[in-house]
């Protein structure tokens, strides 16, 4: 048996594959439900009902995807180049730490500036975390899925050691949490008395700007040649060294845009929990996209919505809520399949 790679698959192959493995992964998870004592259909209906069954389900769903978005999209952009950035959740915390910095009183300035400065320094924060292991990776031959990986720990640690000492809210009553951003620091909300933030819309914007880059420019030309055989790029002359760092740079800034936004838009201030994983969840969402940028919205809305479904489920029916990460699990392994099998098919000799 071998793979025989397809040259131009079918519309059917394409659409077909990865539809078939979200139906697994939905009998997957009604089966799951079934042995823990609830009737599946219900289940199902009750995680539908939690994410979108109303306005404020709605919104919450929206507002849990903004992160997944700017996370989704950075893990996107580095593998489309084969730069596997595994820590997305370290520059997502960089890109927190800047907010806090510049918007718990160090810049006096009003909202329409303060803001893009405050979303600038984030990224470029971001951007500088990853630029380490992409640097590594270009002189030395390091594996960035290890550097990347650490830099998490790393991060933590860091932030762990901030609120515990320079950082610490001397109001806070002893919890190791920053001050809270000033109000021209705070992002707006959509909706008023509801929690979606105008961080949501800059998620969008990127999203667009990423299909752009990619689909219409040279360097998205470039970095897709070098994520198809970085070879034949050099041969080309396309500089790959290059090409690998502008990447991380556009990768790190995007990552480090979802700790902006959390702490900008929805919580006030920075904490070790700031991050229930988005950062891990984003390689989720962008492979569930294909690494489309437009396609990662939809993923991020998909995964958020089965999160916050599966809160309002786990409170209804009795269900533990770690159905939902085991359905996510279960769909990036057959969505994987799903991939691969529209790119090559079986031979038997």
């Amino acid at each position: 048996m071998r793979l025989e790679v397809i040259a131009r698959p079918s519309l059917g192959r394409l659409i077909g594959f990865p539809a078939i493995a979200l139906a697994l992964t939905v009998v997957f998870g009604s089966s799951l439900a079934l042995l823990a004592g609830a009737n599946p259909f219900q289940t199902l209906g009750l995680i539908l009902r939690g994410a979108a069954g109303s306005q404020f389900a709605l919104l919450e769903t929206l507002n849990r995807a903004t992160p997944l978005i700017f996370t989704g999209l950075a893990v996107a952009v580095a593998f489309r180049a084969k730069l596997w950035n595994i820590g997305a959740e370290a520059q997502l915390y960089a890109g927190a730490l800047m907010a806090v910095l510049l918007g718990t009183g160090a810049l006096g300035w009003p909202s329409a500036l303060l803001l893009p400065a405050m979303a600038g320094a984030a990224m470029l924060a971001g951007a500088l975390v990853l630029l380490g292991p992409a640097l590594l990776k270009t002189r030395l031959g390091v594996d960035e899925v290890v550097t990347t990986l650490l830099f998490n720990f790393i991060m933590l640690l860091f932030i762990s050691m901030l609120l515990e000492g320079p950082l610490k809210d001397p109001m806070g009553m002893g919890w190791p949490q920053s001050s809270r951003l000033i109000p021209d620091a705070r992002l707006p909300r959509i909706v008023d008395g509801l929690r979606l933030h105008w961080g949501f819309a800059l998620a969008l914007i990127a999203a667009i700007l990423v299909w752009v880059i990619q689909s219409r420019t040279t360097l998205g030309y470039e970095m897709r040649a070098v994520g198809q055989n970085r070879q034949a790029a050099e041969f080309a002359g396309i500089p790959v060294g290059r090409v690998i760092l502008k990447t991380a740079l556009l990768s790190g800034g995007l990552a480090a845009l979802a700790g902006f936004s959390e702490v900008a838009g929805l919580r006030g201030n920075l904490s070790l929990d700031l991050s229930p994983g988005f950062g891990y969840t984003g390689i989720i969402v962008a492979m569930l996209a294909l690494l489309n940028p437009i396609g990662v919205v939809i993923s991020a809305i998909f995964v958020a919505g089965v999160f916050v479904g599966a809160d309002s489920m786990s409170r209804a029916a009795g269900v533990p809520t770690y159905i939902a990460n085991i359905m996510l699990a279960t769909a990036l392994l057959t969505m994987v399949l799903a991939i691969a099998l529209t790119r090559y098919r079986l031979r038997w000799d």
